[in-house]
């Protein structure tokens, strides 16, 4: 058990560094959420995705509040969250910084609403954008899903773990 540096009766501001350390024991998936539409799309590396809800089906992911990616899910009002394989982590990599790759340049093909989808990805949920909350330095997008799809083999997850991209065996992946 990690000791606690700091009980609940404590009041004191916890700062953002410390609480990125302890998050990165939570392992998590790593997404490629993309949207937009054929010649203006655009897409970005997320580990914050989780379900809501099954009735409605809603998931959410966050977006730092300066992510290149919020006025192009705004104006297409929807997005695919793209589940990658271990596969993909060159992908993970290319869509994750400033300056990060163009939908244009990676095999993907189109939802029936023209979102993009990653090809070889492990599975994705093509979403119709609902709100949008405030989440201090992110926004929480909240989207319903109106479309999926898991790839027919059977293929090992990429996964975000204690700062790193690895595979579900432990070992860092390449």
């Amino acid at each position: 058990m990690i000791p606690a540096q700091q009980s609940s009766h404590q009041m004191q501001p916890i700062e953002g560094a410390a609480l990125r350390r302890v998050c990165a024991h939570f392992a998590t998936g790593v997404t490629v959420i993309t949207t937009g539409t054929p010649g203006s799309s655009a897409g970005t590396t997320v580990n914050s995705f989780t379900s809501v809800s099954l009735e409605p089906p809603l998931v959410l992911f966050c977006l730092h509040q300066h992510s290149r990616l919020r006025s192009p899910i705004q104006q297409s009002g929807g997005f695919v969250v793209n589940f990658l394989t271990r596969q993909q982590e060159s992908l993970a990599w290319a869509f994750a910084g400033r300056e990060s790759a163009k939908v244009e340049d990676v095999p993907h093909h189109r939802t029936a609403d023209g979102l993009p989808v990653l090809s070889g990805a492990l599975a994705y949920l093509s979403c119709r954008l609902v709100e949008e909350y405030d989440g201090g330095d992110h926004t929480i997008v909240l989207g319903e899903v109106v479309g999926l799809g898991a790839a027919g083999q059977d293929e090992d997850p990429l996964i975000f773990y204690r700062g790193s991209i690895r595979a579900l065996d432990g070992e860092l992946a390449s």
